[in-house]
């Protein structure tokens, strides 16, 4: 049994932490953009036991933990003996630098497995599984429920998907934008997430600009909100603020990518002066299961 699933990645742009004891009512409310480059998983499933987990090509300990933890998750509720499970996750974005490929890794094998299996699932129970591995791992919020909507998403409810709900900016906004990003390195989002400092920094910014982007729902407002979170939350790294002063002036407005050491800009054209970036459409889509 053979099926491959691909999940967009998903940059935040600002976001408001809600805690709650019930794993699926907790996350973040806020906004970003799901991008039409992430990560394909490809799974196989045969009789036989143990798993087996490729991040392109190769086992990589550091980023299989979230892939397992999905598995864990999902024998938690079903039996999975008697069953051998292969999982190759190919990436096409960078890792851990505010892409949400942990969420993606998460959804790609919970969506997948429970495909193959025929688990009694609906596609956001199998979702509600990624996030709740996104909580424990300490890795995400609310890229799992960005990652299922698409397009230019605002996340108006926390919590999983199917409990938070979200809305998009119209499409014939978002459809001809392209998105430039570049990376300079990872932040580990547990640091900032479980830090009250931050915490407190974040939550007084996020509730605030996600009611002003509710009343003016526009491509250049988002981008000019996000760079309002990253420049009052002291997040921003001095290579992030040199490179938003490059795109500023040929793009609809830039920031950084929460929760990495990224910068991402929404522009009418795919030329940038930012050298060695990344160029992508916006993904109005979702995650999907390709076969």
């Amino acid at each position: 049994m053979k099926c491959s699933v691909f999940v967009p990645s998903h940059i935040t742009g600002f976001f408001e932490i809600i805690d709650n004891d019930d794993p699926l009512k907790k996350g973040s409310c806020g906004a970003g953009i799901v991008m039409d480059k992430g990560v394909l998983t490809e799974l196989k499933i045969t009789d036989g036991d143990g798993i087996e987990i490729k991040i392109n090509g190769k086992y990589d300990e550091r980023n299989v933990t979230i892939t397992e933890k999905a598995i864990e998750i999902i024998k938690r509720q079903f039996n999975l003996e008697g069953k051998k499970i292969r999982i190759d996750h190919t990436v096409q974005v960078p890792i851990g630098a505010g892409f949400g490929t942990s969420a993606a890794f998460a959804l790609g094998t919970s969506i997948g497995i429970s495909k193959l299996l025929q688990l009694p699932l609906s596609f956001n129970k199998s979702a509600q599984i990624a996030h709740i591995a996104e909580l424990e791992m300490k890795s995400g919020l609310g890229d799992v429920i960005g990652e299922i909507s698409g397009g230019i998403v605002l996340r108006l409810k926390e919590g999983a998907p199917g409990i938070g709900k979200t809305v998009k900016i119209a499409s014939d906004q978002t459809e001809k934008l392209y998105v430039i990003s570049k990376t300079f390195g990872e932040i580990k989002t547990s640091d900032i997430i479980e830090n009250p400092v931050y915490k407190r920094k974040i939550n007084q910014m996020g509730h605030n600009l996600l009611q002003k982007l509710i009343n003016d729902p526009k491509p250049g407002k988002f981008m000019d909100l996000s760079r309002e979170f990253a420049e009052k939350t002291g997040l921003m790294s001095p290579e992030v603020k040199e490179a938003i002063n490059i795109l500023k002036n040929e793009t609809l407005g830039a920031s950084m990518a929460m929760l990495g050491n990224t910068v991402f800009a929404l522009s009418e054209s795919k030329y940038t002066s930012l050298n060695d970036a990344i160029i992508t459409k916006i993904d109005n889509y979702g995650c999907r299961i390709i076969k």
